[in-house]
Protein backbone atom coordinates (compact mmCIF):
# COMPACT_ATOMS: atom_id res chain seq x y z
CA UNK A 1 0.00 0.00 0.00
CA UNK A 2 1.02 3.33 -0.82
CA UNK A 3 2.12 5.73 2.39
CA UNK A 4 -0.26 8.30 2.31
CA UNK A 5 0.71 11.84 3.48
CA UNK A 6 -1.08 13.59 6.42
CA UNK A 7 -0.79 17.19 6.51
CA UNK A 8 -0.10 18.57 9.97
CA UNK A 9 -2.37 20.04 11.58
CA UNK A 10 -1.72 23.45 12.36
CA UNK A 11 -1.58 24.66 15.79
CA UNK A 12 -3.28 27.92 17.15
CA UNK A 13 -0.45 29.99 17.80
CA UNK A 14 -0.79 31.70 21.32
CA UNK A 15 -0.92 35.14 21.75
CA UNK A 16 1.39 37.14 23.18
CA UNK A 17 0.99 38.64 26.01
CA UNK A 18 0.77 42.04 25.97
CA UNK A 19 3.50 43.58 28.04
CA UNK A 20 2.54 45.97 31.12
CA UNK A 21 3.25 49.50 30.35
CA UNK A 22 4.22 52.17 32.62
CA UNK A 23 1.44 54.00 31.68
CA UNK A 24 -0.66 51.25 32.18
CA UNK A 25 0.67 50.79 36.01
CA UNK A 26 0.37 55.25 36.29
CA UNK A 27 -3.20 54.51 35.59
CA UNK A 28 -4.08 51.94 37.73
CA UNK A 29 -2.18 54.00 40.43
CA UNK A 30 -4.55 57.23 39.68
CA UNK A 31 -7.69 55.76 39.73
CA UNK A 32 -6.83 53.67 42.86
CA UNK A 33 -6.09 57.19 44.35
CA UNK A 34 -9.34 58.79 42.98
CA UNK A 35 -11.43 55.82 44.81
CA UNK A 36 -9.21 56.52 48.30
CA UNK A 37 -10.15 60.44 47.71
CA UNK A 38 -13.73 59.24 47.21
CA UNK A 39 -14.19 57.31 49.53
CA UNK A 40 -12.33 60.17 52.08
CA UNK A 41 -15.20 62.39 50.84
CA UNK A 42 -18.29 60.07 51.27
CA UNK A 43 -16.98 59.16 54.88
CA UNK A 44 -17.51 62.47 56.63
CA UNK A 45 -21.26 62.80 55.88
CA UNK A 46 -21.62 59.43 56.36
CA UNK A 47 -19.64 59.42 59.70
CA UNK A 48 -21.55 62.24 60.57
CA UNK A 49 -25.07 60.45 59.51
CA UNK A 50 -24.23 57.62 62.11
CA UNK A 51 -22.81 59.57 64.79
CA UNK A 52 -25.45 62.61 64.78
CA UNK A 53 -28.24 60.83 63.38
CA UNK A 54 -28.23 56.70 63.37
CA UNK A 55 -26.20 56.58 67.20
CA UNK A 56 -28.97 59.09 68.65
CA UNK A 57 -32.27 57.33 67.08
CA UNK A 58 -31.18 53.91 68.55
CA UNK A 59 -30.19 55.57 71.78
CA UNK A 60 -33.80 57.12 71.93
CA UNK A 61 -35.31 53.93 70.76
CA UNK A 62 -33.88 52.21 73.82
CA UNK A 63 -34.33 55.08 76.05
CA UNK A 64 -37.77 54.37 75.15
CA UNK A 65 -38.08 51.26 76.96
CA UNK A 66 -36.40 52.55 80.41
CA UNK A 67 -37.25 54.39 83.23
CA UNK A 68 -34.33 57.30 83.24
CA UNK A 69 -33.80 60.38 84.37
CA UNK A 70 -31.00 61.11 82.67
CA UNK A 71 -28.37 61.02 85.12
CA UNK A 72 -28.86 57.97 86.89
CA UNK A 73 -28.51 54.42 85.78
CA UNK A 74 -31.33 53.52 82.94
CA UNK A 75 -34.05 50.77 84.21
CA UNK A 76 -35.50 48.43 81.76
CA UNK A 77 -39.17 48.55 81.82
CA UNK A 78 -40.09 47.35 78.46
CA UNK A 79 -43.20 49.25 76.56
CA UNK A 80 -44.62 50.74 79.81
CA UNK A 81 -43.98 54.39 78.47
CA UNK A 82 -45.90 53.84 75.12
CA UNK A 83 -48.62 52.20 77.44
CA UNK A 84 -48.53 54.98 79.63
CA UNK A 85 -48.76 57.71 76.37
CA UNK A 86 -50.99 55.79 75.13
CA UNK A 87 -53.34 56.51 77.99
CA UNK A 88 -52.14 59.81 78.66
CA UNK A 89 -54.77 62.53 78.14
CA UNK A 90 -51.66 65.74 77.96
CA UNK A 91 -50.46 63.60 75.22
CA UNK A 92 -53.36 63.35 73.05
CA UNK A 93 -54.42 66.99 73.54
CA UNK A 94 -50.88 68.07 72.30
CA UNK A 95 -51.31 65.64 69.20
CA UNK A 96 -54.14 67.43 68.65
CA UNK A 97 -52.77 71.21 69.15
CA UNK A 98 -49.96 70.28 66.77
CA UNK A 99 -52.67 69.13 64.02
CA UNK A 100 -55.09 71.65 64.71
CA UNK A 101 -51.96 74.37 63.91
CA UNK A 102 -51.31 72.39 60.72
CA UNK A 103 -54.24 73.81 58.96
CA UNK A 104 -52.35 76.81 58.69
CA UNK A 105 -50.46 75.13 55.85
CA UNK A 106 -52.63 74.73 52.78
CA UNK A 107 -53.88 78.46 53.93
CA UNK A 108 -50.48 79.83 53.99
CA UNK A 109 -49.92 78.10 50.94
CA UNK A 110 -52.98 79.64 48.85
CA UNK A 111 -51.89 82.92 50.30
CA UNK A 112 -48.02 82.41 48.88
CA UNK A 113 -49.38 81.21 45.48
CA UNK A 114 -51.89 84.94 45.38
CA UNK A 115 -48.42 86.74 46.24
CA UNK A 116 -46.44 85.51 44.20
CA UNK A 117 -48.73 85.98 41.11
CA UNK A 118 -49.19 89.73 42.75
CA UNK A 119 -45.51 89.90 42.68
CA UNK A 120 -45.07 88.70 39.05
CA UNK A 121 -46.59 91.36 37.83
CA UNK A 122 -44.70 94.61 36.69
CA UNK A 123 -45.32 97.44 38.97
CA UNK A 124 -43.01 100.31 40.46
CA UNK A 125 -41.52 99.21 43.87
CA UNK A 126 -41.77 95.47 43.24
CA UNK A 127 -38.12 94.31 44.99
CA UNK A 128 -38.76 96.69 48.00
CA UNK A 129 -42.32 94.26 48.57
CA UNK A 130 -40.70 91.40 48.19
CA UNK A 131 -37.94 92.29 50.71
CA UNK A 132 -40.57 93.16 53.11
CA UNK A 133 -42.21 90.28 52.16
CA UNK A 134 -38.52 87.86 53.18
CA UNK A 135 -37.84 89.88 56.29
CA UNK A 136 -39.52 88.12 58.63
CA UNK A 137 -37.68 84.68 57.61
CA UNK A 138 -35.01 85.50 58.07
CA UNK A 139 -35.46 87.34 61.36
CA UNK A 140 -35.03 85.59 64.85
CA UNK A 141 -38.31 83.56 65.51
CA UNK A 142 -37.69 84.26 69.24
CA UNK A 143 -37.74 87.69 68.57
CA UNK A 144 -40.77 87.20 66.55
CA UNK A 145 -42.61 85.59 68.83
CA UNK A 146 -41.89 88.18 71.27
CA UNK A 147 -43.25 90.83 69.27
CA UNK A 148 -46.50 89.01 68.67
CA UNK A 149 -46.88 88.15 71.88
CA UNK A 150 -47.05 92.10 72.55
CA UNK A 151 -49.28 92.16 69.30
CA UNK A 152 -51.71 90.03 71.12
CA UNK A 153 -52.13 91.86 74.60
CA UNK A 154 -55.25 92.01 75.45
CA UNK A 155 -54.80 95.54 77.31
CA UNK A 156 -52.33 97.40 74.82
CA UNK A 157 -52.22 94.80 72.01
CA UNK A 158 -51.27 96.27 68.34
CA UNK A 159 -54.37 93.72 67.50
CA UNK A 160 -57.02 95.27 69.70
CA UNK A 161 -56.13 98.51 69.49
CA UNK A 162 -56.56 97.93 65.35
CA UNK A 163 -59.74 96.30 65.84
CA UNK A 164 -61.04 99.09 68.40
CA UNK A 165 -60.94 101.10 65.61
CA UNK A 166 -63.83 98.82 63.97
CA UNK A 167 -65.81 98.76 67.10
CA UNK A 168 -64.28 95.18 67.97
CA UNK A 169 -63.79 94.75 71.42
CA UNK A 170 -60.90 92.22 70.95
CA UNK A 171 -60.55 89.51 73.14
CA UNK A 172 -56.86 88.40 75.03
CA UNK A 173 -55.41 86.55 72.95
CA UNK A 174 -53.15 84.17 74.32
CA UNK A 175 -54.97 83.52 77.45
CA UNK A 176 -58.15 82.58 75.81
CA UNK A 177 -58.59 79.17 74.85
CA UNK A 178 -61.08 79.82 71.76
CA UNK A 179 -58.49 82.25 70.24
CA UNK A 180 -54.92 81.00 71.38
CA UNK A 181 -54.04 78.17 68.58
CA UNK A 182 -55.55 80.86 66.45
CA UNK A 183 -52.81 83.48 67.16
CA UNK A 184 -49.85 81.42 66.78
CA UNK A 185 -51.20 80.29 63.54
CA UNK A 186 -51.53 83.76 62.53
CA UNK A 187 -48.21 84.59 63.43
CA UNK A 188 -46.70 81.11 61.63
CA UNK A 189 -48.17 81.77 58.24
CA UNK A 190 -47.35 85.50 58.42
CA UNK A 191 -43.56 84.18 59.44
CA UNK A 192 -43.65 81.85 56.14
CA UNK A 193 -45.21 83.51 53.68
CA UNK A 194 -42.41 84.82 52.69
CA UNK A 195 -40.50 82.22 52.12
CA UNK A 196 -43.19 79.94 49.87
CA UNK A 197 -43.95 83.21 48.15
CA UNK A 198 -40.47 83.56 46.39
CA UNK A 199 -40.30 79.80 45.68
CA UNK A 200 -43.86 80.14 43.80
CA UNK A 201 -42.40 82.96 42.12
CA UNK A 202 -39.29 81.37 40.63
CA UNK A 203 -41.80 78.80 39.74
CA UNK A 204 -44.26 81.10 37.82
CA UNK A 205 -41.33 82.83 36.16
CA UNK A 206 -40.21 79.22 34.62
CA UNK A 207 -43.22 78.72 33.11
CA UNK A 208 -42.48 79.11 29.44
CA UNK A 209 -44.26 82.24 28.04
CA UNK A 210 -45.86 79.43 25.23
CA UNK A 211 -48.10 78.04 26.98
CA UNK A 212 -50.05 81.49 28.14
CA UNK A 213 -49.91 82.79 24.43
CA UNK A 214 -50.91 79.33 23.03
CA UNK A 215 -53.92 79.33 25.46
CA UNK A 216 -54.56 82.87 24.58
CA UNK A 217 -54.90 81.98 20.96
CA UNK A 218 -57.59 79.21 21.92
CA UNK A 219 -59.76 82.24 23.89
CA UNK A 220 -58.89 80.88 27.38
CA UNK A 221 -59.29 83.41 29.91
CA UNK A 222 -57.06 84.65 33.14
CA UNK A 223 -58.53 82.00 35.27
CA UNK A 224 -58.37 79.12 32.87
CA UNK A 225 -54.73 80.41 32.17
CA UNK A 226 -54.38 79.76 35.68
CA UNK A 227 -56.01 76.06 36.36
CA UNK A 228 -54.64 74.62 33.29
CA UNK A 229 -51.27 75.68 33.24
CA UNK A 230 -50.21 77.73 36.56
CA UNK A 231 -51.67 75.53 38.85
CA UNK A 232 -49.69 72.04 37.32
CA UNK A 233 -46.70 74.00 36.50
CA UNK A 234 -45.84 75.31 40.10
CA UNK A 235 -47.19 71.40 41.28
CA UNK A 236 -43.54 70.26 42.30
CA UNK A 237 -42.76 73.44 44.53
CA UNK A 238 -46.43 72.84 45.89
CA UNK A 239 -45.48 68.97 46.91
CA UNK A 240 -41.97 70.45 48.47
CA UNK A 241 -43.63 72.99 50.76
CA UNK A 242 -46.54 70.71 51.61
CA UNK A 243 -44.09 67.78 52.82
CA UNK A 244 -41.34 70.23 54.77
CA UNK A 245 -44.47 72.35 55.97
CA UNK A 246 -45.72 68.75 57.47
CA UNK A 247 -42.30 68.22 59.37
CA UNK A 248 -41.44 71.91 60.50
CA UNK A 249 -45.27 71.84 61.42
CA UNK A 250 -45.01 68.86 63.67
CA UNK A 251 -41.97 70.49 65.72
CA UNK A 252 -43.70 73.80 66.87
CA UNK A 253 -41.76 74.62 69.73
CA UNK A 254 -40.42 78.26 70.31
CA UNK A 255 -43.40 79.97 69.27
CA UNK A 256 -45.32 77.86 71.88
CA UNK A 257 -42.21 78.16 75.03
CA UNK A 258 -42.32 81.95 74.42
CA UNK A 259 -45.86 83.22 73.57
CA UNK A 260 -47.69 80.66 76.06
CA UNK A 261 -44.48 79.67 78.56
CA UNK A 262 -46.94 77.53 80.38
CA UNK A 263 -48.89 75.77 77.44
CA UNK A 264 -51.93 78.02 77.31
CA UNK A 265 -55.03 78.18 79.27
CA UNK A 266 -56.04 74.80 80.11
CA UNK A 267 -52.68 72.97 78.18
CA UNK A 268 -54.46 74.65 74.99
CA UNK A 269 -51.59 75.79 73.07
CA UNK A 270 -49.27 73.01 74.02
CA UNK A 271 -47.66 71.34 71.19
CA UNK A 272 -45.89 67.78 71.16
CA UNK A 273 -42.64 69.00 70.84
CA UNK A 274 -43.27 71.59 73.88
CA UNK A 275 -44.82 68.33 75.70
CA UNK A 276 -41.66 66.45 74.98
CA UNK A 277 -39.47 69.00 76.12
CA UNK A 278 -41.45 69.75 78.77
CA UNK A 279 -41.62 65.89 79.89
CA UNK A 280 -37.61 65.67 79.17
CA UNK A 281 -36.27 68.64 81.31
CA UNK A 282 -39.09 69.82 83.58
CA UNK A 283 -39.34 66.28 84.93
CA UNK A 284 -36.29 64.72 83.97
CA UNK A 285 -38.55 61.68 82.63
CA UNK A 286 -36.45 61.15 79.53
CA UNK A 287 -37.77 57.92 79.12
CA UNK A 288 -41.06 59.08 78.32
CA UNK A 289 -40.00 61.86 76.41
CA UNK A 290 -37.92 59.01 73.99
CA UNK A 291 -41.05 57.27 73.52
CA UNK A 292 -42.87 60.38 72.55
CA UNK A 293 -40.24 61.59 70.26
CA UNK A 294 -40.01 58.23 68.55
CA UNK A 295 -43.65 58.30 68.30
CA UNK A 296 -43.78 61.34 66.49
CA UNK A 297 -40.85 60.52 64.44
CA UNK A 298 -42.58 57.60 62.67
CA UNK A 299 -46.17 59.38 62.42
CA UNK A 300 -44.06 62.14 60.54
CA UNK A 301 -42.35 59.38 58.35
CA UNK A 302 -45.52 57.75 57.35
CA UNK A 303 -47.65 60.90 56.62
CA UNK A 304 -44.23 61.90 54.49
CA UNK A 305 -44.33 58.68 52.50
CA UNK A 306 -47.68 58.84 51.80
CA UNK A 307 -47.33 62.04 50.39
CA UNK A 308 -44.31 60.80 48.10
CA UNK A 309 -46.85 57.99 47.20
CA UNK A 310 -49.49 59.99 46.44
CA UNK A 311 -47.50 62.55 44.32
CA UNK A 312 -45.60 59.68 42.18
CA UNK A 313 -49.44 58.12 41.78
CA UNK A 314 -50.61 61.75 40.89
CA UNK A 315 -47.28 62.01 38.14
CA UNK A 316 -48.17 58.24 36.75
CA UNK A 317 -51.58 58.79 36.23
CA UNK A 318 -50.84 62.28 34.52
CA UNK A 319 -48.34 60.84 31.97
Amino acid sequence: MAAVDVAPTPQKSKPAKRKRSASDGASRALHAHERRVGLAFIAVPVLGFLLFTVYPFAYSMYASLTRWNGISEMRFIGLDNYVRMIQDPYFHKAMFNTAYLMIGIPIGLVLSLLLALAMNRKMRGLTIFRTLYYIPVVSSLAAIAIMWQWAYNGDFGLVNQVLDLFGIDGPNWLQNTATVKIAIMIMTIWKGLGYSMLLYLAAIQSVPASLYEAAALDGANAFQKFRAITIPMVKPVTFFLVVTSIIGGAQVFIEVNIMTPEGGPEFSSATIVWYIWRQAFNYSDMGYASAMAITLGLLVFIVTAIQFRMNARNNFSVE
